[in-house]
């Protein structure tokens, strides 16, 4: 994930939060109808659906947390050299553009709270009678 693009980042992240956008369909083809309780293992499914979602919440949030820390160093640097040479106006329009990635970035931690949220809602409203994560 290129934490210097922000358009690449976001595009990184929308494939990573596939399963969270498609989880109605995932939960709809992995748990069985009360019909057809007894060919499928519930439990495992949900279970598996569960360590799968974890484990994109995880891989997303130190993503998010990496770029923001290389952006937030980034922004120090430019602030740096802002403060050398403060008549050099790329330097600042720089400064200001990184200044603007981190703070979208940052929002995205609050993206991903909500989806998350979301998402466990979701589960929760479908597995919750075959797995209960501990």
């Amino acid at each position: 994930m290129s934490c210097e693009d922000f358009g690449e980042f976001k595009e990184a992240l929308k494939v990573l939060r596939l399963v969270d956008d498609a989880i109605i369909y995932k939960l709809n083809t992995s748990i069985p109808t009360d019909s057809f309780v007894g060919e499928i293992n519930a439990e495992q499914k949900c279970q598996e659906l569960y360590n799968e979602l974890m484990s994109g919440y995880m891989t997303r949030d130190q993503a998010i947390k990496k770029c923001i820390t290389v952006v937030s160093e980034n922004t120090k640097q430019l602030r740096e050299e802002t403060e050398k040479n403060p008549e050099n106006g790329q330097i600042m329009r720089n400064l200001k553009k990184e200044q603007t990635k981190l703070r979208l970035m940052q929002t995205e931690l609050s993206v991903e709270e909500v989806l998350q949220n979301r998402t466990l809602k979701a589960f929760t409203g479908r597995c919750w009678k075959y797995f209960k994560p501990q």
